[in-house]
């Protein structure tokens, strides 16, 4: 039921009944009641309260907002996304599927500074992720998943520690929040997916959020594909940066192939040959983002899917190289890695060679005291500029989760990391005989997110990380 009816509902339901009033005109009592009961008493209270506090902060709103129209209006979505959280969560979580793939850009825009904190849309959403996930725990704690909870919390109780010692407090408050989101959405799926069917559903919602990102990356090819500048044309969408649309992509490829070989939801005819297509489509998308982690990540999956279910897609695999070598993007970025690899002023280092030179000096840098606990959770940012020659009076990431998370939370935080995703391989591996493909995609996904965080900033990249929580029930 929309929550509008039930608001007019409850209205109608409170309209006066029993109050006599003695008419001019007549003796006879009109039995109307107007004063409420005291729950009604309260509601109207509230409503009062809540009208009072609107006529505030909206005046306040728009001044913090520089009156922009972006900013002004995200103040609708606040309300939206507070609406369904309290009468309708499970549009909320569709909604957020569906449309959270097209949002950095926009969310981008509507972002604002309070006390030199910086917030909007995208915080509140992931505040209603959290919220959404706290509230069916408090409703319905017997449908938590335990054995999974327990694996998550070794690794947000370091994040935690790391919080608490981070040199950098407001960004690792932030990055930890980011963090919590992802286990909230885990959490939130297991609310709402109940049944094998109630997956396939999940994950045609995931496919769904592609369309617009792959609509929009002709429009980007349109505006920017003739001016990439000397390093040539990197696809981003939607995205913020071409390889969280490439990481993005990974995640997507693997489910497509999952509905194609799927059984239990076979695809008519039409479907099949338009899927397929939008499956092809998406591998040139991939391409043009000329992420090489990414296209070595769904290698990885191409040539499991061809051992364990389509043997004839070996002999097409056999063609890559050749293919690799015809079309001039891949074939420019695979002999990128031959050059560049010596550190003449780091001005000339690809990006592999670059990689490691941080690599090296973060760990160099670090002192055997900090092994076990690490600096805190973005100290590698912060401490960047200090170990780093090439940093360059910037913050730099480590564009490696685990070198990263090695520096920030020590051995205690990495294990618990990779704690969490073993805990998780092995529980897709026990779902291997009940459904064998869905076991298998799902762990491929989870591997191809373990490979490209050796290349990669992939805690700071929601969209991926929401997604993969979200299959990986």
């Amino acid at each position: 039921m929309w929550p509008g009816n039930w608001l007019l509902k409850r209205l109608l339901k409170s309209m006066p009944t029993d109050i006599p009033y003695q008419g001019a005109a007549s003796d006879s009592k009109v039995h109307v009641r107007w004063l409420p009961t005291q729950g009604q008493a309260h509601t109207v209270l509230g409503v009062i309260v809540l009208a009072l506090l609107a006529g505030i902060i909206v005046p306040f709103y728009a001044e913090v907002m520089d009156y922009k129209l972006a900013r002004l209006a995200a103040l609708p979505a606040f309300l939206l996304f507070g609406f369904l959280l309290l009468f309708n969560r499970m549009a909320l979580l569709t909604l957020i599927i569906v449309f959270r793939s097209v949002g950095d850009v926009v969310l981008e825009s509507t972002r604002f500074s309070i006390g030199g904190y910086t917030t909007g849309l995208g915080g509140v959403i992931n505040l209603c992720v959290i919220l959404l996930a706290c509230m069916l725990v408090m409703e319905r704690p017997q449908q938590l998943p335990k054995k999974m909870t327990l694996a998550w919390l070794p690794f947000l109780l370091a994040a935690l520690f790391g919080v608490v010692i981070s040199p950098e407090k407001g960004d690792a408050i932030r990055t930890y929040l980011t963090l919590l989101s992802y286990f909230a959405m885990f959490v939130s799926a297991f609310y709402f997916v109940r049944s094998a069917q109630d997956f396939r559903y999940c994950v045609r919602l995931v496919l769904w959020s592609s369309v617009l990102p792959a609509m929009y990356a002709l429009v980007d090819v349109a505006l920017h594909g003739a001016s990439g500048g000397a390093e040539g044309f990197r696809l981003q969408s939607t995205f913020t940066h071409p390889n969280i649309f490439a990481f993005y992509l990974t995640l997507v490829i693997p489910l497509i192939l999952f509905t194609l070989k799927d059984k239990a939801m076979p695809l008519s005819g039409t479907m099949r040959v338009i899927v397929t297509l939008y499956f092809f489509y998406l591998l040139a998308l991939l391409v043009l983002t000329q992420t090489r982690s990414a296209w070595i990540a769904c290698l990885f999956v191409f040539v499991g899917y061809a051992l364990l279910f389509e043997r004839r897609y070996l002999l097409y695999l056999m063609l890559l190289p050749a293919v690799a070598l015809l079309v001039p993007e891949i074939r420019d970025r695979l002999l990128d890695l031959g050059s560049g690899t010596e550190a003449v002023g780091y001005a000339k280092l690809n990006s592999f060679a670059w990689r490691l030179s941080i690599w090296e000096s973060g760990l160099q840098w670090m002192r055997p005291s900090h092994y076990l606990s690490g600096y805190g959770v973005e100290a590698f940012r912060h401490f960047s500029q200090t170990f780093f020659p090439a940093a360059n009076k910037m913050n730099w990431g480590a564009h490696n989760v685990y070198v990263q998370w090695f520096f920030d939370a020590g051995v205690i935080g990495l294990c618990a990391y990779l704690f969490l995703y073993a805990r998780m391989v092995l529980a897709l591996k026990a779902l291997f005989k009940a459904d064998r493909l869905a076991s298998f995609i799902t762990i491929a996904i989870v591997i191809v997110y373990l490979v490209v965080s050796s290349s990669d900033n992939m805690f700071g990249y929601l969209v991926f990380n929401w997604y993969l929580s979200l299959i990986h029930i």
